[in-house]
């Protein structure tokens, strides 16, 4: 679904806000292509990621893997919504940009984790156009952690 910015709910705002704001933050020499992310937890925490990328061109990490890879070291596994914000170097996006592959598949295994069919937030670079798709949705029949009879209740919390 296509909406504009101003119909977004408060919290959707702040994590394509915050989303927008860790964008700026990527280290990205090879492709000068800006991606942020903002997780929203279960239990209401904003965790951000930016792209990573690295002269060995496949051991680049995207903004929404850097951000789980965060809120994993924070002890954060259960998740709602992700925002997204990408842009060029010097273009901007006139439509939101969805997750690679990759990156579907880390939102899928946190999904299952969580127990939430996580929502994808992604904001067009000026945030004329919002795209809000459940993982699910954009993902369907996906491999995870329920295939392979995971106890996810263990999943859900990081060892002390």
């Amino acid at each position: 679904m296509i909406i504009s910015y101003k119909k977004l709910k408060p919290v959707e705002k702040k994590l394509i806000d915050a989303a927008e704001t860790a964008r700026e933050l990527a280290y990205n020499p090879y492709s000068h292509f800006y991606v942020g992310a903002a997780l929203l937890s279960s239990k209401g925490k904003i965790i951000t990621g930016s792209n990573v990328e690295n002269a060995s061109y496949g051991l680049a990490i995207c903004g929404e893997r850097a951000a789980f890879i965060r809120a994993n070291a924070l002890g954060i596994r259960s998740f709602t919504k992700i925002g997204i914000s990408s842009r060029g170097e010097t273009y901007d996006l006139k439509d939101p940009s969805l997750p690679c592959g990759a990156c579907r598949q880390w939102i899928n295994e946190f999904s299952q984790i969580s127990g939430n069919d996580i929502e994808i937030i992604s904001a067009s670079t000026d945030k004329s156009k919002i795209i809000k798709i459940l993982i699910s949705k954009l993902l369907p029949k996906a491999f995870g952690p329920l295939d392979l009879n995971l106890e996810i209740n263990k999943l859900k919390h990081s060892p002390k």
